[in-house]
């Protein structure tokens, strides 16, 4: 099955947290990377397969939104990412996010 990358950038740091939450909870997906986009926006990308992607980056958008003061600034699946891309961009599992894998 194909394997989707899920991104949701949010502005300040409780939003991405209850997205990441909601994510994970209602999906089976691993976080593989968060990070600083830049002026308090974080963003937080998750793996698995796209029907499961398309329901985390769903509830993380209500969630980030639902959070006090959150507000979710842009989000983005894609369903079937190229080997180029994967070895370029930091949406790969790592030894971090390896034991979370679910597939």
């Amino acid at each position: 099955m194909p394997m989707a990358v899920g991104v949701i950038e949010t502005l300040g740091f409780p939003a991405v947290l209850a997205a990441a939450d909601a994510m994970v909870k209602s999906a089976e997906v691993a976080i593989v990377y968060y990070g600083i986009a830049e002026s308090g926006r974080l963003l937080v990308v998750v793996r698995g397969h796209v029907a499961e992607v398309n329901r985390a980056v769903e509830a993380g958008i209500t969630a980030g939104e639902a959070a006090y003061g959150g507000q979710v600034i842009t989000y983005y699946i894609v369903p079937n990412p190229p080997e180029n891309i994967e070895t370029i961009l930091p949406i790969h599992f790592t030894s971090k996010s390896e034991p979370f894998r679910f597939f």
